[in-house]
């Protein structure tokens, strides 16, 4: 009976042998494959752009593929560099304002401190106020004239 256990035994053993050997050619082909299907996927071009363009796309950033920013990479340059001058020129404008306003508010302080200035040289030179500054002043030769103006008339 031992040798017919050891033959059970053995034939046990190499029915497992064979089913672990069976898996294992059936793991590998699977890998296969799976790397059969990896490199049908997996390709250098990008896949071509459907006709179709929905909002989807648009916003999922599919109609982005690397063959059309090549073949349109001189008016995304442009573009940027029109942005980028927009944007200096705008910046460059809003300061050109600010100095204008700046000056403008410069200009109406001087207005009105020249005409403040305009009506105290006025008022300081009417007549009464003169005589008066005249009368105050007793060392002065000048003073009012008692005869009125005479009109020379001056032959041509």
């Amino acid at each position: 009976m031992a040798k017919e256990d050891d033959i059970q035994l053995e034939i046990e053993d190499l029915v497992e042998e064979e089913k672990v050997t069976t898996e294992v050619e059936s793991i590998k082909e699977q890998t296969k494959k799976t790397l059969q299907k990896i490199k049908e996927n997996a390709k250098e071009e990008d896949p071509k752009f459907s006709s179709t363009m929905t909002l989807r796309t648009i916003l999922g950033g599919d109609f982005l593929t690397a063959q059309m920013v090549r073949h349109h990479i001189g008016i995304i340059v442009l573009i940027v560099v029109f942005a980028i001058v927009y944007v200096a020129f705008r910046y460059q404008c809003q300061q050109d304002m600010i100095a204008i306003d700046k000056m403008e508010k410069e200009l109406l302080d001087a207005k009105y401190k020249a005409l403040s200035s305009n009506s105290t040289l006025t008022e300081k030179c009417r007549e009464s106020h003169v005589l008066d500054a005249l009368k105050n002043n007793k060392d002065s030769v000048l003073h009012v004239s008692d005869q009125p103006p005479y009109i020379i008339n001056v032959p041509e």
